[in-house]
């Protein structure tokens, strides 16, 4: 029995469970269920994925257990590896996010293809875009059949982009895309500046594309666009999902004074998320800005006072037509200069055209100037010294000293060598400094340091010496932004208070 798709091979049921048959596993080849194209290769989804333990190491302890908690807070320590350097960095962003709509994005080495993995993330970008950067404003193009389309306008409202996008993918809506032709990187910066042209000075101008494709169809001389880009300060990111474009790289090197981090290609799904919320981050003001060619590129705006306006909320009894889009409204903002009413906030007045926002989005864009430092592993040792039992934030259990480690210290089965060894690390963790060969950054952007798992899941504050466990390591670092044991007082001052009076004396 035949069909168009190849030639039908009944299974058993053995088969299928892994009986040892050469069908006895469904993941081989791109047919449907219970077919089998020999000779053809997997999708990079199936090679990528592993079942079983046989991708886990066994623990010190002979323990497999611990040794997935390991990696798991691994993979969440990756997520904090970042400088945390107290840099000028520009708060009010203004970004143009352009996204790939061509054939490429049919390819299915992410699951269940490129182009829904893109749909998925942006979304969930945009949402935490506006929530560490609720003072910037954002635009959303894409790309297919040579030419750049606006798929929402330039604004400060999240709701608005999440819409659009999932509009692209919903065959009821009007804005329907599915992807086809070729993209163009020409027109896509052309269209991205003509909508950051009048923008104002004193915020940033970034464009940050995800690309899919391995070519671009550009009307012109693209090089032509990227001198303009330079000119104008336009900031631009790519993240491929390819391979590697030398054109790519051109464009990121020529438009952040030769800094080529801005082009990364994301090799599956995870990835390419990390990458998008990698750029929630604003960027550092450059004091200058020299380039490879030798253009003359304009210094970056200095800092300078902005008038910002504080609304307060109404609720009227008669609904009124609001300033920023024409719709009956009974709630809303009443400019503080021209008393206008606005919908929501942060938005530009549409009267006399003043910033308008609200006192706690401005709190939520300052950790990004003075961010909280990054937290130290504990080893068993120093988790002995202090005797933490308990993470200070959510109060969960910590995990005992292994008895072999306790048993080996105590009966001092060790050697002088190892002794003075073990006995330098607690002094230089106490200390907050790295053994020498070790030297960790003051500010602990070491990134050697963050990709691995603390040996005692414990997680040191620099300041107040307190513990916690991953999760809370990664809440506060990431929602929060505070150390929990620094806002409580939990020893730090009486601890650098002994130290001082000690050295006085």
């Amino acid at each position: 029995m035949a069909d168009s798709d190849g030639e039908y091979i009944e299974a058993s049921d053995d088969e299928y469970i892994g009986g040892g048959g050469s069908y006895g596993t469904r993941g081989r080849g791109k047919g449907k269920k219970g077919q089998r194209a020999d000779g053809r290769a997997k999708n990079a989804w199936e090679l990528s994925a592993k079942t079983g333990l046989e991708s886990y190491r066994e623990s010190a302890d002979g323990t497999i257990g611990k040794s997935i908690q390991e990696r798991e807070e691994e993979r969440k320590r990756k997520r904090l590896r970042k400088d945390t350097k107290a840099f000028q960095r520009g708060i009010i962003r203004h970004i143009v996010l352009v996204l790939d709509l061509s054939e490429a994005m049919l390819e299915k080495d992410m699951r269940p293809n490129r182009y829904f993995t893109m749909i998925k993330y942006t979304q969930e970008y945009v949402r935490e875009f506006f929530e560490q950067n609720p003072i910037s404003q954002m635009c959303v193009m894409g790309m297919h059949d040579g030419i750049c389309i606006r798929v929402s306008e330039l604004s400060g409202n999240p709701a608005d982009h999440i819409s659009a996008i999932q509009g692209l993918r919903d065959p009821k809506s009007s804005t329907s895309k599915e992807p086809k032709g070729s993209p163009s990187l020409q027109n896509a910066l052309e269209v991205s500046r003509a909508t950051l042209y009048h923008t104002p000075s004193h915020g940033t101008r970034e464009v940050i594309i995800v690309l899919g494709a391995l070519l671009t169809l550009d009307p012109g001389d693209i090089h032509k666009t990227i001198k303009s880009c330079v000119q104008d300060r336009i900031r631009v990111s790519i993240i491929g999902m390819g391979g590697r474009m030398h054109i790519c790289t051109q464009i990121v090197s020529r438009t952040n004074s030769g800094d080529e981090s801005g082009y990364v290609v994301a090799t599956d799904q995870e990835l390419l998320r990390e990458l998008l919320l990698a750029t929630t981050t604003p960027p550092v003001i450059r004091s200058s800005a020299p380039t490879t060619d030798g253009a003359a590129v304009p210094a970056e705006s200095a800092a300078s006072l902005l008038q910002m306006g504080f609304p307060s909320r109404i609720v009227e009894e008669v609904p009124t037509l609001c300033a920023c889009h024409g719709n009956l409204t009974r709630g809303g903002y009443t400019c503080s200069r021209c008393k206008a009413k606005v919908c929501s906030l942060p938005a530009t007045c549409p009267g006399c055209h003043l910033t308008l926002i609200l006192s706690t989005h401005l709190a939520r864009s300052y950790h990004h100037l003075f961010p909280l430092r990054n937290w130290v592993e504990v080893s068993w040792q120093r988790a002995r010294e202090k005797g933490s039992k308990q993470c200070l934030s959510c109060l969960s259990d910590f995990p005992e000293p292994p008895s072999s480690h306790i048993a080996h210290t105590e009966n001092g089965a060790e050697s002088s060598n190892g002794a003075a060894n073990r006995t330098a690390a607690v002094a230089a963790a106490s200390r907050n400094t790295a053994p020498k060969g070790k030297q960790k950054k003051d500010d602990g952007s070491n990134e050697d340091e963050l990709a691995t798992a603390s040996e005692s899941f414990r997680y040191e504050c620099r300041d107040c010496k307190s513990h916690f466990c991953i999760d809370c390591d990664v809440f506060c670092h990431e929602v929060l932004h505070n150390c929990p044991g620094c806002l409580g007082g939990a020893g730090p001052r009486k601890e650098e208070g002994n130290v001082d009076t000690e050295m006085s004396g």
